[in-house]
């Protein structure tokens, strides 16, 4: 089955971008063949978590950018797996289907949306899912023009037939929560916007589900040098925060995945390979584990429908 995914947030730094490049790249380890699009019009830097340096802050004028403002007839494509700088992620593994980045425009900016940029984007996305198992979309923060021209394209009729689903990332705080719950269900948020450009509110509504990123686990082995007042402390944060979550619809029933915090990608925001996790034992195999359920349940009808 042909999906299509898209990542979205409220605020910056939310973990949106690594955790989907994490997620595309588990996906085409599990035999998928997925194609990541950098929508993130103001900043598209996938390709540094990809480790493509050419294109770590966006491709020189052959992007999305210059393709959805017709410029250009067909964006620029890389092979990840031939064209990435990490020599232990270069080239397939056994199995393995194909991963593509079709990255933005260095410097390309915001631009707002047009019928012409509307109808290319639409029918960009047709081309993909007739060749791709997976599209992951990763927008802008906020209330973006991206989001909106991936809203107005999914209600195209070329589109209604093909499932697509809505990520939204956030961090396990308390301005994130709130932010993440505004974006989807508050004023000029994704289901107001989306019934605005012909989507069904409650089948929008249903396409939707909640990351939770870089969340501490007060019961862990890392934190075992903490005081017995902190751990205390950290609990009740962690209380209230549920509860918090649970007001703003923000709840366990609503939550797809929970990526754990991993120094590594506090520090360098890359793709975690097992050779990270097992033999030079900088990332925690926690990590790799919630990428790895988060890649299988996003095209998993039961388990999307569980929640």
């Amino acid at each position: 089955m042909t999906m299509l995914v898209i990542a979205t947030s409220d605020k910056g730094g939310t973990g949106r971008s690594v955790t989907s490049c994490n997620v595309a790249y588990r996906r085409a380890l599990q035999g998928s063949d997925v194609c990541y699009l950098d929508f993130d019009f103001g900043s598209p830097t996938s390709g540094a978590i990809f480790s493509i340096d050419p294109v770590s802050r966006g491709t020189e004028g052959g992007g999305l950018h210059s393709y959805l403002q017709g410029k250009i007839a067909e964006p620029q494509r890389i092979d990840v797996w031939r064209q990435t700088d990490r020599e232990t992620l270069r080239s397939r593994p056994p199995g393995a289907g194909r991963l593509v980045l079709l990255p933005g425009d260095q410097g390309g900016g915001e631009f707002s949306m047009t019928k012409d940029i509307l109808q290319r984007c639409t029918k960009l996305f047709v081309r993909l899912l007739e060749e791709f198992d997976l599209c992951v979309v990763d927008l802008s923060a906020g209330r973006s023009y991206a989001a909106e021209l991936v809203l107005a394209a999914t209600a195209q009729q070329e589109l209604r037939g093909v499932p697509h689903r809505w990520l939204v990332f956030h961090r396990w705080t308390r301005q994130h929560v709130i932010a993440a719950s505004g974006l989807v269900y508050g004023r000029r948020g994704l289901i107001e916007a989306g019934a605005e450009r012909g989507h069904d509110s409650q089948v929008l509504a249903d396409s939707i589900r909640f990351v939770r990123t870089a969340v501490v686990n007060p019961d862990s082995e890392e934190l075992a040098g903490l005081r017995p007042t902190q751990v205390v402390w950290l609990l009740d944060c962690n209380k209230d925060l549920q509860e918090l979550a649970r007001q703003h619809q923000l709840g366990r029933t609503m939550v797809l995945a929970t990526i754990p915090l991993d120094p590594v990608l506090q520090m360098r925001e890359q793709l975690i390979s097992d050779r990270d996790v097992w033999a030079s034992q900088i990332a925690n195999a926690a990590t790799v584990a919630a990428f790895d359920q988060l890649a299988r349940r996003i095209a998993d009808d039961a388990a999307w429908d569980e929640l």
